[in-house]
């Protein structure tokens, strides 16, 4: 016998919205839901009934190909059957309540905690464009060298190639190296230095080594002066690289 709270005619496709969704459809999370919902206030023997009603309907659903492998059905039949067992063990006059239910608060927890984070990723992805505007617009007016680094550089270099390429590419490379050579805006932090290393590619890291030491030896060369460290760190950075470390090591000899 059929229950109206229970009773699931052969279901079809939900019709398409308008707006593509964020994430797919789970049919097994939406037929949980669904239990659930209609379960909710329902006595241990009126749940009893939902299953054994579920579970003439999945007999029946294995008779059609086409209903044979639904997921939905299935999640239904095993939510019915944990929401009894539930009851089973609480008190003869309990009636189901989602809101004291261990597993759903734990599920709600665990959606509301990946909701979030989404939305973390969503402002982290809408700070970068920003700023990856305003670096590109900088650029084109011919103030990049003079702007301040800032936190989440490295990610919006990456934007900016992803967006533009190799032109853009080098001259926010050469910015970065230039900004950590002289330990400028966030890079005067030691931690913010220690993360770029790891974020940053090896050759800017090598472009930002040598402009150090090429500072030491010529403090008042301007960045058009020390242009070829960018060429030399691209062109051939193990060899940029040896110098560097070499030019080190002749500086701390005289030191």
């Amino acid at each position: 016998m059929s229950t109206p709270w229970t009773r699931r005619s052969v279901r079809r496709p939900l019709a398409a919205r308008g707006a593509a969704p964020r994430e797919p459809a789970d049919p097994a999370r939406i037929g949980r839901r669904v239990v659930r919902r209609r379960a909710t206030g329902m006595s241990a023997a009126d749940v009893a009934s939902a299953i054994e009603d579920a579970r003439f309907d999945a007999r029946q659903d294995s008779r059609h190909e086409h209903l044979a492998d639904d997921e939905r059905g299935r999640a239904e039949l095993a939510e019915w059957e944990r929401i009894g067992q539930l009851l089973a063990g609480a008190a003869p006059d309990a009636v189901y309540d989602p809101g004291v239910d261990v597993v759903v608060q734990e599920e709600l927890a665990a959606e509301a905690a990946a909701a979030a984070a989404r939305q973390a990723e969503l402002r982290e992805a809408a700070r970068i464009a920003a700023r990856a505007d305003e670096l590109q617009a900088l650029r084109e007016l011919g103030t990049l060298e003079q702007t301040e680094p800032r936190e989440g550089d490295e990610a919006v270099r990456d934007e900016l190639t992803r967006r533009a390429g190799w032109s853009v590419q080098a001259d926010v490379d050469t910015w970065l190296a230039g900004a950590l050579a002289a330990y400028r805006g966030h890079y005067a932090d030691p931690a913010a230095r220690a993360a770029a290393a790891v974020l940053l590619p090896a050759q800017l890291l090598t472009h930002a080594a040598l402009l150090t030491e090429l500072a030491h030896l010529a403090p008042d060369a301007d960045a058009g002066q020390l242009a070829f460290a960018a060429r030399l760190a691209t062109a051939a950075p193990e060899a940029a690289g040896d110098l560097a470390a070499f030019l080190t090591r002749a500086r701390s000899g005289r030191s």
